[in-house]
């Protein structure tokens, strides 16, 4: 696992657009945060070691960590993230590597947290067509996903104005710290 560096952190204010490109890592529905990050861990506080238990308590996650390349992407069916409103799910997700979330639905606790911490995610309706190790290209401002393995495009829903640039920042904090330097 290697430390995720395709999400440099940005300005507030730029207007680079975050664009990814990865294979694809495939989850169900209603796969909820103690299967993204199982409760036992929740003492840990270091962020790499976070990392290394991502998605350790989902159907499909047992080798997630160790093939996991940094920027590949996760794509999910509908209501990823329901459960607890713990913020280690969403930070060990990006801890790993994963560059994007697409997934047919969020709970709104883990969309909350994914923005927060600055994890991308976007909302595809068509998410169940991409397949496990599709090549996807992906630019999370527009909303526009390439299956370049299926040769398709889809249109996610993109996030609020506010949330791209939360996560454009690397998180709420970073934002923060942006706003309160350029007022």
């Amino acid at each position: 696992m290697k430390k995720n560096d395709n999400f440099p952190r940005r300005s507030a204010s730029s207007s680079a657009s975050i664009s990814v490109s990865g294979r694809t890592w495939k989850f169900g529905d209603d796969v909820d945060t103690d299967q993204i990050y199982p409760g036992k861990y929740l003492p840990l506080t270091d962020k790499e070691e976070m990392a290394r238990h991502a998605m350790e308590g989902a159907e499909g996650g047992d080798d997630f960590i160790e093939k996991v390349q940094t920027g590949d992407i996760l794509v999910a069916g509908k209501n990823f993230g329901c459960g607890s409103s713990r913020e280690h799910a969403a930070v060990a997700i990006k801890g790993s590597g994963i560059s994007v979330v697409i997934a047919r639905s969020f709970a709104r606790i883990f969309h909350r947290n994914a923005v927060n911490t600055g994890l991308p995610i976007l909302v595809l309706e068509q998410a169940e067509e991409i397949q496990p190790g599709d090549a996807l290209e992906v630019d999370v401002e527009r909303g526009i996903v390439r299956n370049k393995t299926q040769n398709k495009v889809y249109h996610a829903k993109p996030v609020s104005l506010l949330e791209m640039d939360i996560m454009k920042a690397g998180g709420l904090l970073a934002y923060l710290k942006d706003t309160d330097k350029h007022g």
